[in-house]
């Protein structure tokens, strides 16, 4: 499978990356609804087996059960070919399954050693600030990370959900390896500062939901959206309800002749077009279950033409005048 270097570290990542946020279950804000834990284990087997060679995975993920079922799987994968694991810190759970930030030096400490547990391994390959929550503690949070990296504990360290200012903050510490932010052609707010940014200070950028959580794999329709489940916070998502639903569907619609004409799954042309940025180190795609991950595998190596990407791009701009014709509120910005 196609690798690309993660910014300035050393280490060269499969463009196509394991992704567990789903497989943490239901039972908090965030989750997917309900999981089968042999389902979730057998998918990234079956990705290792396809040629990807890490996994994102973060300790909020259902309350540490995303890093549980993932160490599950590191201990049946030989070790000769067990994938490099990235995880994250600073989200902690409360009792009602809602979400906060810490990023004490002492949090950050223990969040690490409880992940190792977790995880079954004796140094995380990188280790990232989720959020940057609280805001006034991201350097308290950093300093901790480098020296996590110092110990042995993490090979790398790296930050999400960070914008550039954030990062110039961080750099007088110790330089991010790596930004993780959400992108895709539904979220492409990266595309004007950070990308660049990364792409000139040598910072890995590795995207999550480049498939729009599930919106441009095709396989979404308003019937599948309506019974989307309550412990699903797609539900709750504006994306994935009228008005923006509808349009995103159109959207969808207008791009599918260019994954038909390659016989390629849509999915598979949502991740090409993100991997089309020479910034970005990989996508993440969530794995539930082995089937997910061989329809979406194939996306490595495929370089879209000049002509595909004017296609896409022509029904992105259709998709934002259509968007701006309903304001604000109806986008979920006030």
């Amino acid at each position: 499978m196609t690798t690309r270097p993660l910014g300035n570290t050393g280490l060269q990542f499969t463009t196509i990356g394991i992704g567990t946020w789903a497989i943490g279950g239901g039972d908090w804000s965030y989750g997917w609804g309900d999981q089968d834990a042999r389902e979730g284990i057998a998918g990234i087997r079956r990705g290792v087996e396809l040629g990807v060679n890490w996994i994102d995975t973060a300790a909020i993920y259902g309350d540490g059960a995303s890093e549980e079922l993932v160490g599950k799987a590191l201990a049946e994968i030989p070790a000769t070919d067990r994938p490099m694991v990235a995880t994250k810190c600073g989200r902690i759970m409360r009792d009602d399954g809602t979400v906060f930030g810490r990023l004490k030096k002492e949090s950050v400490v223990a969040e690490c050693e409880a992940s190792l547990r977790r995880l079954g391994v004796d140094r995380i390959d990188l280790y990232q600030i989720h959020w940057p929550d609280p805001d006034a503690d991201i350097e308290e949070g950093w300093t901790a990370m480098a020296g996590l990296k110092e110990a042995g504990k993490v090979r790398e360290i790296g930050v999400s959900n960070h914008d550039v200012a954030q990062m110039k903050r961080l750099e007088a510490i110790h330089p991010p390896a790596s930004l993780q932010p959400p992108y895709s052609m539904i979220n492409r707010e990266v595309e004007d500062e950070a990308l660049p940014f990364c792409g000139a200070r040598g910072i890995g950028v590795i995207c999550y939901s480049p498939m729009g959580k599930g919106l441009l794999t095709g396989g979404f329709t308003k019937e599948r959206a309506a019974a989307l489940a309550g412990n699903d916070h797609r539900s709750r998502d504006p994306k994935f309800q009228s008005p923006q639903l509808e349009i995103n569907l159109a959207l969808v619609d207008a791009i599918r002749p260019v994954a038909d004409a390659h016989r390629r799954p849509l999915a598979q042309l949502s991740l090409a077009w993100v991997l089309r940025r020479p910034e970005v180190t990989g996508a993440i795609v969530g794995v539930r279950n082995a089937q997910q991950i061989e329809q979406t595998a194939g996306a490595a190596g495929w370089e879209l033409s000049s002509d595909e990407i004017a296609t896409i791009d022509a029904a992105l701009r259709d998709r934002e005048t259509r968007l701006a014709e309903l304001g604000d509120a109806a986008q979920g910005r006030v």
